[in-house]
């Protein structure tokens, strides 16, 4: 493919940017149908007569219908995507970027969406897509999948779909998370993957992050007992990564353990823990839930994290290495191959 798609750049040059300039747009509309053309221009940074044009060719070629609501993909639409992206992924360049981060990260997989989420809000939606495939392609009877907060988790429960396999899977949050936006809470992303699988699902109702003396007194409750043996002997982790001063001010953390962090130097933060740029964890917040050492073992760990901004907290991360697999965008790949310290 790689000599085809090379030979195509040096004699069909023009064609080849009119396939990715339609890839790209039967893509978006597939992320965020139904949506109009204005808003579909402004979000491909295309003008209006230009999207009219490429409506127009897509529509009598059966891949869009234009409603009242907007443009919806159609069923054919949904094939070509589906057949075209591994060759996408090849004239991007992604794949290549795909097994260079996976050498340098020691990952066993590491799955890159076009774009930076950082600068486009539809690239975290594709990430939340890519981690579902995954799901699906790893789909086994009776599984246990455990699931964070934030902003990332809950594109990827956005995406989810019913899938063979996964009936009757069990999602349970990967830890407690009373006190932020209820959207982003690991329960509500919890309950709406469950329903969009069409499994079932266990709750644990406890803040994030917690006193030392509370901690010890919450987790001999009977029912909190319960759900955290079933969240600690999970099949599937799936995770987000943050940037350190904006997970420690979201966590409205004392000035006192801000400091902390902020001198030691943190740059990223996963379940509570914050690591410095080398990997090294420089402070811990007490959370009821899963703990780093609970991602060794026998369990697929993924971590889902994308935006340019957010390369260090992935390195850091990575230091130590907990996770198996990676699911970031371009934006957050080509910062990490740039870095020298990993």
């Amino acid at each position: 493919m790689k000599e085809w798609i090379e030979l195509q750049k040096k004699l069909y040059p023009d064609v080849l940017e009119i396939i990715q300039n339609r890839y790209r747009l039967l893509h978006y509309v597939s992320l965020m149908e139904p949506i109009g053309r204005r808003t579909l221009a402004d979000n491909l940074n295309l003008k209006e007569r230009s999207i009219r044009s490429e409506v127009t060719f897509l529509q009598n070629g059966g891949m869009v219908e234009v409603t009242t609501r907007g443009l919806l993909l159609t069923g054919e639409g949904k094939s070509l995507l589906e057949n075209m992206a591994p060759y996408m992924r090849e004239v991007s360049g992604v794949k290549v970027l795909e097994d260079r981060l996976r050498e340098k990260l020691k990952l066993e997989s590491v799955i890159v969406v076009p774009g930076d989420s950082d600068e486009s809000e539809w690239v975290k939606e594709e990430m939340g897509k890519a981690c579902v495939t995954y799901l699906q392609s790893i789909a086994g009877p009776g599984q246990t999948l455990a699931v964070t907060g934030g902003t990332t988790m809950a594109s990827v429960a956005s995406r989810m779909t019913p899938s063979a396999g996964m009936e009757d899977w069990l999602f349970v949050p990967a830890r407690g998370g009373l006190g932020e936006r209820v959207e982003h809470q690991a329960n509500t992303i919890c309950v709406e993957m469950a329903k969009k699988a069409m499994g079932n699902y266990r709750l644990l109702y406890v803040p994030d992050p917690i006193s030392e003396e509370s901690y010890l007194n919450i987790i001999e409750e009977p029912s909190v007992k319960d759900v955290l043996g079933i969240i600690r002997s999970s099949d599937i982790v799936i995770h987000g990564l943050g940037d350190a001063l904006t997970m420690a001010n979201r966590r409205k953390t004392p000035d006192d353990q801000l400091a902390v962090i902020k001198e030691r130097q943190a740059v990223g933060e996963a379940f509570g823990y914050y690591f410095s740029q080398s990997g090294e964890v420089v402070h811990k917040v007490r959370t009821v839930g899963l703990q780093l050492e609970d991602l060794e073992g026998d369990r697929e760990v993924i971590a889902v994290a994308g935006g340019s901004s957010k390369a260090d907290a992935i390195s850091s991360y990575f230091q130590p290495g907990k996770s198996s697999v990676l699911i970031t965008d371009e934006g957050a790949a080509k910062e990490l191959m740039r870095d020298a310290s990993l």
